[in-house]
């Protein structure tokens, strides 16, 4: 499974999901997609998902979060990232290019409005799960490691200063800190 292949697998999910905006439900579509593919495309498909997770780690997208979930751990960096795989190829490559492009998304504002946070930690263990459902194993251990690149320096501020989240992200800023 190559890249547009997992962004397909993704697509699908969202299309037979109840609500293509439920993360969750999109994550256990894709679960039962990758269950019913060959053995060595589950393990393929694990490592396209941590090639995006690394694609994804920036710190403009980490304060994009902080914001959106009104603040952001480690961990609930990761479950963010893993609610903006379930939105599909093109929010995904939208906003990891302009974080501040997630405050245009309805699903975002209607977020905002009832206090919701942006995550969906399932969706980082679908490869995991469909193998258990597949053969009834745990994915083996994968050889290859995943490397983060190093944040950018110029974003390593306090991410509670209000004027300068909202000088960087102003449309979530808009959203949130008003």
């Amino acid at each position: 499974m190559n890249k547009q292949q997992f962004w397909q697998l993704i697509e699908e999910a969202r299309d037979q999901a109840s609500n293509p905006n439920d993360g969750e439900a999109v994550a256990r579509e894709a679960t039962a997609l990758l269950a019913s593919r060959p053995f060595e495309e589950i393990i393929a498909g694990e490592q396209v998902l941590w090639e995006l997770m690394v694609e994804s780690y920036t710190n403009p997208l980490w304060a994009a979060a902080y914001l959106a979930n009104g603040g952001c751990s480690d961990d609930g960096f990761d479950y963010f990232r893993g609610w903006l795989i379930a939105q599909g190829r093109e929010v995904f490559e939208r906003v990891v290019a302009d974080p501040d492009a997630l405050a245009e998304l309805p699903i975002v504002q209607a977020s905002a409005a009832a206090g919701v946070d942006l995550e969906v930690e399932n969706m980082l263990v679908i490869a995991w799960n469909a193998h258990i459902s597949a053969t009834g194993d745990q994915l083996p251990t994968s050889p290859s490691t995943i490397r983060y690149r190093e944040l950018d320096p110029t974003w390593n501020f306090d991410f509670d200063d209000r004027d300068e989240m909202t000088r960087r992200l102003p449309g979530l800023a808009a959203l949130h800190l008003e």
